[in-house]
C-alpha cells in the first residue's frame, strides 16, 4: 500500500479499511518518524534546534588555566587592598579648607576642579617610578629609584603618606603575596626577582633605626617592580596604579560630605577619568625618574598646610 506523507490522514481514511491496514499504516508512519529524527540527529544544525537527543547532552566545558596576571590585577586593583589609602585625602581636605568650599546646590564641581589637578599632580611626581622600576625590577634599580623619590618630594606629609603606603605594600607582599605564588619554574616569577624584593625587604628592616635609612619604601617603585614580577603589562600596571589614586581621592570625598556613593561610582565610571589616566600615561611614558618632579606647585602647599588645620578627618 502506498502511502502519502503530504495527504491529510482524514481524507484519506477509508471505510473499506481494516484494522490490519491501519495498524500497518501507523507502523509505517512511526518508522518514518524514526528514520526522519535519526537523518535530523546526524545534521550539522540539529544541535542549534534543539532536539531532543542534544539538550540530554553535556556542554563543553570552557579551556580555562589559572592565570597569574589576571589574577593579580584583580588583586592589585581592589579598594579592600590594605594600603591606608582610605587615611590620605591627598590634599583634598586641605583643597576644602582653604576657601574651596563646595556648591550646595552642586557639590561635585569643586571636587571636579581638584581632580586633574591631583591626577596630573600624582602622575609627574610618582609614574616614571612605577615605569622605571617595571621595566627594571632589580634590587640594585629599586634601591636607586627608591632613594631618587625620596629626594624628590619635598613636602614632608606626601614623603610621610608614600612611605607609609609603600612599606604596608611590601608587607602585603611578604606576608601574602609571595606566599600564596605557584611554585618557582611554574610561573612567570623567577628565584631571582623573588630573591630581590626579599632582599629590598631587609633593607627596609635593617635601616628604620637609622637616621639615614638604607631604603624607605616608597609607594611608587614597589607597586612597579612587584606588578613586573607577576607578570602586569606596563600600560596596565600604569593604569591600575593612577586608577588606585582616583579611587582613594573619591572615597574622601565622600567621607568628606562632598556627594554620595551613586555620584562617586558615576564619576569613576565616567569617560572624564578614562581620558585623564590615558592622558597622563601618554605624558609620562618616557619620562625619566630625573625629570620627574611637582608640576602643580599649589599641591604641595596644600599638603603642607593640612598639619595645621584646626580639625581633620584624614593623615594627609
Amino acid at each position: 500500500m502506498t502511502i502519502n506523507l503530504y495527504q491529510d490522514p482524514i481524507s484519506s481514511y477509508r471505510e473499506s479499511d481494516t484494522d490490519d491496514d491501519l495498524d500497518n499504516e501507523i507502523a509505517e508512519l512511526e518508522r518514518k518518524l524514526a528514520a526522519a529524527k535519526a537523518k535530523r540527529c546526524k545534521h550539522p544544525r540539529s544541535r542549534l534546534e534543539g532536539d531532543d537527543s542534544s539538550s540530554t547532552s553535556s556542554p563543553e566545558q570552557p579551556l580555562l588555566a589559572p592565570n597569574l596576571p589576571n589574577h593579580f590585577h584583580l588583586l592589585l586593583s581592589d579598594s579592600a587592598l590594605p594600603l591606608g589609602s582610605f587615611a590620605f585625602s591627598s590634599g583634598l581636605e586641605s583643597y576644602l579648607a582653604h576657601g574651596h568650599k563646595s556648591n550646595p546646590y552642586h557639590p561635585h564641581t569643586s571636587f571636579a576642579a581638584f581632580l586633574p589637578l591631583s591626577i596630573s599632580s600624582y602622575a609627574s611626581t610618582t609614574l616614571p617610578f612605577v615605569l622605571s622600576a617595571h621595566r627594571d625590577p632589580s634590587l640594585s634599580n629599586l634601591v636607586e629609584l627608591d632613594d631618587a623619590q625620596d629626594a624628590s618630594i619635598i613636602c614632608t606629609v606626601g614623603r610621610r603618606a608614600s612611605v607609609a603606603q609603600g612599606r604596608a605594600l611590601l608587607g602585603i607582599w611578604e606576608r601574602s603575596f609571595s606566599q600564596s605564588l605557584p611554585p618557582l619554574g611554574s610561573s612567570v616569577v623567577t628565584a631571582a626577582q623573588m630573591g630581590d624584593l626579599k632582599a629590598f625587604g631587609l633593607l627596609v628592616k635593617r635601616g628604620s633605626s637609622k637616621e639615614i635609612p638604607d631604603a624607605s619604601a616608597h609607594l611608587a617603585p614597589l607597586f612597579g617592580a612587584i606588578c613586573s614580577v607577576v607578570g602586569l603589562g606596563l600600560q596596565q600596571t600604569a593604569y591600575i596604579f593612577l586608577f588606585g589614586h582616583v579611587k582613594a581621592l573619591v572615597s574622601a570625598a565622600v567621607r568628606a560630605g562632598m556627594f554620595g556613593p551613586y555620584q562617586a561610582q558615576k564619576i569613576l565610571a565616567g569617560e572624564t577619568v578614562q581620558e585623564l589616566i590615558t592622558e597622563m600615561i601618554k605624558r609620562e611614558w618616557g619620562t625619566k625618574v630625573e625629570r620627574a618632579g611637582q608640576n602643580v606647585p599649589v599641591m604641595d602647599l596644600w599638603f603642607g598646610r593640612h598639619e595645621v588645620l584646626y580639625s581633620r578627618i584624614f593623615n594627609s
